[in-house]
């Protein structure tokens, strides 16, 4: 890629004026950036900026406006970019480290926001890419974070060199930079394609082809030769490839990371760091001949790992040992390619896709190479160009829909108007429908793989019934686990009645505070006249309240430290301020810690409501003695502290009704002559401030009142303060790599947990014709057409606005005898019985998983465990565990059953 001279973005050392405020700043940066969005184009530059530093650039610049005080965020320093490059000594031409996720270890800006950004804060090194334009019927802009980078072996002295262009950089800018860094003229130079160290077809100087267009890929050899040198050790065998022996497979004891390569602890285990591991393969797109005993078993190649495409290497598998597609796509099909269809890829992606099979059922376990298939997935589907990491599931419903408009036998749809249903019996319908949709769509994908499901909406309002049959690919169950969580809060006592006691409570997963404090309530036995206070502890300190009983449990992260204060009702309401009381000087004096602004908080803080009328440092004092007396040692409770019974006023009292504290006339008279129990300070929301209280101090509550209690070895002697400590988080995650089968769900729960009648989402809301509004309609499905070939997603992966997490509960689910009998709701008489054939699975977890396949070979009834190129079988008792992604059946007693890998050869034949 070729990019201007980094130095041109370094800024010079002269003194730059900062923008007035932070948020100037910020504002600044975003005209910018809305502006750039503005005028995409081809070509235009993006530069990366470590996540670290940008984090705390945007900790400062929207951090609140401060009226002269100091900043909670100060100005970060110079731009950091040392911990996302390769070598920090580098800084002309620095190198991105492999396997970095955006958003995560890096963010991407303009280049009009990387100047600005410059000029105020210096550093780097600058890191600039381009933004490409990738697609074939929809375009679309992505930035090129990592060139593609091919090693080049020079035929004189096989040294070896790394060259780094754009994939969309043509095979003449190639020549172009390869001669120029070898100082060899172009009318001398012949570039080969050298994947896996054996010397393909020779690249063609003059062509416009795009390197990826041409099927190179990222980090993959390349062999140049000059006329009139000897390079007689790379001739080619008749064969067209050269016969140089390379290790078949990498030393699999390490741990495989996102597909990629062995690595040990997340490091690379070699000085040079290579995603894409060197393995003896066949290119599915060249004559190649297995070098293999004839007579050996097809379907046994593995397909070799081009940087990440695990995902994609999995679902070919499946779908590669699924016997009617195997049947169908080893035959002749050109007859049912539809070239013009506006909604396929020209037929392109089905002779990709048949090719590749064709490659491996050839007789042999050499790996396939898929590079040209990759090529044409890239084109049509370039959200799976590249190197990154994708979901299999995913890439599956791509490629059937893909295949389905690539062999669509209908070459002009016919336009249906569709009829109401008009009280008309169920099955005719649902036959009519089907009936229409395939009048429209004619392919072996949807013969094989498409069912019909029956969608019922009810409105609550006028109960108006809408009844639709749709056609489906694959049935995306949820996990029962999925549609609740557990929530772990701790919950404080306001009348000082028992210890905190922590209760875990299960909730919707996208449910309500509301849910969330009547599960709550009813653990902890609240009475009627009780209410619950919910709040996050951070920092020991109140980080925010859930007053809003509508707002989502979602919100709440596994990590964080939820409490609940429980009081009486009449506590609260009007009339009624907050007062938070926090616990610090555990180390040292409050009075000295303040002069260092460094006061050492610890423990939980203590909430309830107080009087808005004006209170006394002794009704404060008194408030945090009942809080603390349930924590009260056995051997202080007969000890007297400060002229005090147990921290207690004598015969003081609690006014429940009010919520303030009251005492006899002549004690509150003695209180104002005596000391406080402890020794408390006023405080502000930051925390900065510190105003001592004494008995006769006066002050007028706010909304939150913040006082601060200093314990010294005294109290500490007195009250156990580990009860305030140690908060459980809301949930602890497991990590052990595999689920019990105690903690094992059916595949059957999961059925019926997709089946059953819910609510439509706020975001999905349905015209009730009825009504004439939108309304939030009880949705229920029922299976009612089942296709021969049954595709089960588990729905493993949940995504939210903050959270992303991935479910490893074990599925427990049949390999034979899978009857859904019970489920179908159309009894036409047909076998609803299914066996499995092919699973899809995924390893570890988000962005740093690995996915194979398992697959029953069709003739001889046994499994087989793909990982990418490695092939070895594998025992039925193996194929359930909880890594299992995407479930392939088929119907028993249909005609896929008596396919056999000896017909199929035969039709090769």
């Amino acid at each position: 890629m070729t990019i201007a001279n980094s130095s041109d973005f370094m800024v010079e050392n002269a003194v730059c004026d900062f923008p007035s405020t932070p948020e100037e700043e910020r504002r600044i940066v975003s005209d910018l950036t809305t502006e750039s969005e503005d005028n995409l184009k081809e070509g235009n530059l993006y530069f990366v900026i470590s996540k670290r530093w940008y984090t705390s650039w945007q900790k400062y610049v929207e951090q609140p406006c401060s009226s002269g005080g100091p900043s909670e965020s100060p100005r970060p320093g110079p731009i950091e970019n040392n911990d996302i490059i390769e070598n920090a000594k580098d800084t002309s031409d620095p190198q991105l480290r492999r396997l970095l996720v955006e958003g995560e270890d890096y963010v991407l800006v303009p280049q009009q926001v990387w100047k600005r950004l410059a000029e105020w804060y210096s550093g780097g090194p600058p890191i600039p890419r381009k933004l490409i334009c990738q697609g074939f019927y929809s375009r679309s802009y992505s930035v090129e974070v990592y060139p593609l980078c091919l090693m080049l072996t020079d035929g004189r002295d096989d040294s070896i060199t790394a060259i780094r262009l754009g994939k969309q950089a043509s095979i003449t800018e190639l020549y172009e930079k390869v001669c120029a860094m070898t100082e060899v003229s172009q009318e001398k130079a012949r570039i080969w394609d050298y994947f896996g160290k054996r010397k393909g077809q020779q690249l063609d100087p003059s062509s416009d082809k795009s390197l990826e267009e041409s099927s190179l890929h990222m980090d993959q050899d390349i062999l140049l030769e000059v006329d009139g040198s000897s390079s007689s050790q790379y001739a080619m065998s008749s064969a067209g490839n050269e016969l140089a022996l390379v290790p078949l497979e990498p030393s699999r004891s390490l741990v495989t990371i996102a597909g990629g390569p062995a690595l040990s602890n997340g490091h690379s285990t070699t000085s040079k760091f290579s995603l894409f591991p060197k393995v003896t393969s066949e290119d599915d797109g060249c004559d190649s001949l297995s070098i293999t005993g004839k007579g050996e078993r097809g379907g046994l190649a593995g397909l070799s790992n081009l940087g990440n495409t695990c995902f994609m290497n999995s679902a070919l598998q499946c779908l590669a040992h699924t016997p009617p597609i195997i049947e169908y796509f080893l035959q002749d099909y050109s007859g049912d390619i539809n070239r013009d269809n506006p909604l396929g890829m020209c037929g392109e992606l089905a002779i990709a896709f048949g090719e590749l099979l064709k490659k491996l059922w050839s007789s042999g376990r050499n790996a396939v190479a898929p590079r040209s298939f990759k090529t044409k997935l890239a084109r049509f589907a370039p959200q799976f160009s590249g190197y990154n990491q994708h979901d299999s599931q995913e890439l599956l419903a791509f490629l059937l829909d893909g295949l389905h408009e690539d062999l669509n036998k209908v070459k002009r749809k016919p336009y249906i108007e569709l009829k109401d249903s008009d009280s008309r019996p169920d099955d005719e319908v649902a036959e009519e429908l089907w009936n229409y949709h395939k009048a429209r769509n004619d392919s072996v994908i949807v013969n094989v793989c498409q069912g019909q499901y029956k969608s019922t909406l009810i409105c609550p309002v006028c109960g108006k019934i809408s009844i639709t049959f749709d056609p489906f690919m694959y049935l995306s169950l949820p996990l029962p686990s999925t549609l609740t969580r557990q929530i772990t809060v701790t919950v404080f006592y306001c009348d000082g009645s028992h210890l905190p006691m922590p209760f875990t409570v299960t909730v919707p997963k996208y449910g309500s505070c509301r849910d969330l404090i009547t599960a709550l309530g009813t653990a902890c036995c609240l009475t009627n006249d009780e209410s619950l206070l919910l709040a996050e502890v951070y920092d020991h300190k109140v980080f925010r309240y859930f007053e809003n009983p509508l707002e989502s449990v979602s919100l709440i992260k596994n990590d964080e430290h939820i409490v609940a204060y429980r009081m009486k009702q009449m506590q609260k309401g009007s009339g009624k301020a907050k007062l938070e009381i926090l616990h610090g000087g555990q180390e040292r004096a409050v009075v000295e810690s303040v002069r260092g602004r460094d006061v050492k908080l610890f423990g939980t803080p203590l909430v309830t409501y107080v009087n808005t009328e004006r209170l006394s440092g002794s009704d404060i004092d008194a408030v945090i003695s009942g809080f603390l007396s349930p924590l009260q040692r056995v051997q202080a409770s007969s000890k007297i502290h400060n002229g005090r019974e147990n921290g207690h006023l004598p015969n003081s009292a609690t006014d429940e009704a009010s919520g303030s504290i009251s005492y006899p006339d002549t004690e509150i008279e003695d209180a104002c002559d005596r000391e406080l129990s402890f020794r408390i300070f006023l405080t502000d929301e930051r925390g900065l401030d510190f105003k001592p209280l004494k008995s006769d101090t006066s002050l007028k509550p706010g909304i939150v009142t913040r006082v601060l209690v200093e314990w010294n070895e005294g109290e500490h002697e007195s009250y156990d303060s580990s009860y305030l400590s140690d908060l459980p988080e809301v949930h602890k995650t497991s990590f052990s790599a595999k689920k019990t089968r105690q903690e094992a769900i059916s595949l059957f729960s999961c059925l019926e947990a997709f089946l059953a009648e819910e609510p439509l989402g706020p975001d999905d809301m349905w015209f009730c014709p009825g009504c004439k509004e939108h309304r939030q309609a009880n949705k229920k499905l029922d299976l009612w057409k089942l296709p021969d070939i049954l595709v089960f997603h588990l729905k493993r992966f949940t995504y939210s606005r903050y959270l992303k997490n991935k479910i490893e509960t074990f599925v427990d689910f049949p390999i034979n005898d899978l009857d859904l009998s019970k489920y179908v709701k159309n009894k036409n008489g047909q076998s609803y019985l299914y066996e499995l054939y092919a699973v899809s699975n995924h390893y570890g977890g988000l962005g740093g998983g690995h996915y194979t396949a398992y697959a029953k070979l069709i003739d001889d009834n046994k499994w087989h465990h793909f990982d990418d190129s490695h092939v070895s079988s594998v025992n039925e008792s193996e194929i359930k565990n909880s890594a299992a992604y995407v479930l392939f059946y088929r119907r028993v007693g249909s005609k896929t059953e008596t396919q056999s890998a000896e017909v199929l050869m035969a039709d090769m034949d």
